[in-house]
This record gives structure tokens, sequence and C-alpha cells, in this order.
């Protein structure tokens, strides 16, 4: 199948989320569409944007339907990661009438999903302007739908911290208290006798709640330090502390009202959990007529 759109062309991983997605929505088949509408039957649709804002995953929502039958002909009428304002056309489609109805919804779900996040994310890049800081995720994302989310923060200008656990070591509080001490846990997770740095590119990032804390990682030569919800003036410290000698993350309560002044202290990078788990989704409608 081709699964190309614009030049893009989705990895297997996020094939295989939409073909789950149509499965829990169809199960043994679309009743009601295949009840009324004939086999042969053929629709021409277009989606159109019900509000301004960024838009995010026209290839996933042009998969969606090819899933279903390869004969969907899915023509994209605007840039992914675009912006676009309230009533654009999106895309134009047509098809097998049978597959584009049993289709739309979930086609509809993702797009709608990805473009609330890449907009939102889009409005977080923009208040850091200026800065050097950049806009990161985390892994607060919906549960099976990972990539998608993270696909869709990319679109919007940011960029994706650790995909899962398995791509990064970040040492986190509960991890410091369990070990008993932040130089414990860090000599244990740089493998003292338990595997865990075989891959050479493998960082190391601590979870810092206090400067006694950044200063202990710094003395460790840790590469990264999350400052966890610090004041803008602990940051600020932390920043001077540091000089340069490891990259510092802002994290906790960050907002469109608050992120520039996070930024201003001169920390690299301020990861949001809000950008995927509280976007709101964007609004898109997919109007049919007969072909």
């Amino acid at each position: 199948m081709n699964t190309e759109v614009s030049g893009r062309t989705l990895p297997e991983t996020i094939l295989t989320t939409i073909r789950n997605a149509l499965a829990e929505d169809i199960g043994a088949g679309d009743v009601t569409t295949n009840s009324i509408v004939p086999p042969d039957a053929v629709m021409s649709g277009r989606i159109i944007a019900k509000q301004a804002g960024v838009v995010a995953g026209l290839d996933v929502a042009a998969a969606t339907f090819r899933l279903l039958d390869r004969c969907v002909e899915f023509l994209p009428r605007v840039e992914e990661g675009g912006r676009v304002e309230n009533r654009q056309m999106l895309a134009d489609l047509t098809g097998p009438a049978r597959a584009l109805l049993t289709g739309e919804r979930t086609a509809l779900n993702f797009l709608g999903r990805m473009s609330g996040i890449a907009t939102l994310t889009r409005q977080f890049v923009e208040a850091v302007a200026g800065t050097k800081a950049i806009i990161l995720d985390t892994r607060k994302t919906a549960p099976g739908l990972r990539l998608v989310d993270k696909l869709a923060v990319q679109r919007g200008g940011g960029q994706n911290h650790r995909v899962g656990l398995y791509d990064m070591i970040l040492i986190k509080d509960n991890h410091i208290d369990f070990a008993g001490s932040l130089a414990e846990a860090v000599s244990r997770a740089r493998g003292a006798g338990n595997g865990l740095c075989e891959a050479p590119t493998r960082h190391v990032e601590v979870e810092a709640r206090t400067l006694g804390d950044v200063r202990a990682a710094l003395d460790l030569g840790v590469e990264r330090v999350l400052l966890d919800n610090m004041s803008t003036e602990m940051m600020s410290e932390a920043v001077r502390l540091t000089n340069g000698c490891a990259k510092l993350e802002a994290s906790g309560n960050v907002t469109l009202a608050n992120v520039h002044k996070i930024a201003e202290t001169g920390v690299d990078f301020i990861s949001i959990g809000a950008l995927t788990h509280s976007a709101r989704v964007f609004d898109v409608s997919l109007d049919f007529t007969k072909a």
C-alpha cells in the first residue's frame, strides 16, 4: 500500500496504531454502512477546518482510508504543520463509499487530536521565540497513541523527549529515594553490574529538586539535569552554576503565561506534559457527496 502523502511516508509502527484503531471501531463490520451502501458505490468528500490553528495528521488520515481500500484518493490542500483558517479546505478525497464512510470517524479522530496537539505546541514554541529554549513533550500521552502524539508535537514545531523508558536514563525523585542518594542512583544507572548502560549513546538525566541537587549532579558529571518545579530565580541560579557543563531542562507547572519567563532564565529545554495530555481536539468535518 502507498502510505505516502505529500512526500511523507509513515513508519510501520504508526500504521499498526491505525490498524488497531480501525479494528476497535469496526469490529466484525460496519453493519450500518454495509446494509445501506452498495459495494460498488463511489463517493467524494472534503475535509474542512472548523477553527483556526495548525494542521497535523493528514497523512495519518489518508492512511486510515487507504488501509480500508487502496483505491481511495486523498489529496491534501494544505501543508502538513501549516497554519489554517476557519472553514479552510484541508483535503479532497474520492473512492469507494463504504471505505470512506467506515473510516470517517477514525480518520477524523486522528486528524483532530494531532492538529490539536500541533496547535498547542506551536503556541508554546512561539511564546519562547528569541530565547534558546527548546519545547519538549513528555510521556504523558494517550495509551497506545504515543508515537502519534509525539509526531504531532514535531509537526507543531516542538521536539520529542524520550519516546519510552528504554531510550534515556531519567533518574527521578522516587529512584533517588529508593537508592538512598543521588550519587548511589547515578552509580547504579551507569552500570554498576546492572547492564543498563550497554548503549554508549544512552544519556543520563537526573531530576533536581534543589540547587544542592544541581551541584551534586554536576559533581557526578551528569549530562543533563531536570529542574523540577523550581522558581525562575532558582532556575537562573542553576544556569549560572552549570555554566554550560550540562544541559538544563525546566519541568513542572509550565503554562503559556509563564513559559517565556522560564525560557529567559537560560535553560536549554522546557518539557510540557500539557502538549499531549491537555490539548483540545481540533475541530474538523468531512462533507460527502455522491460521485
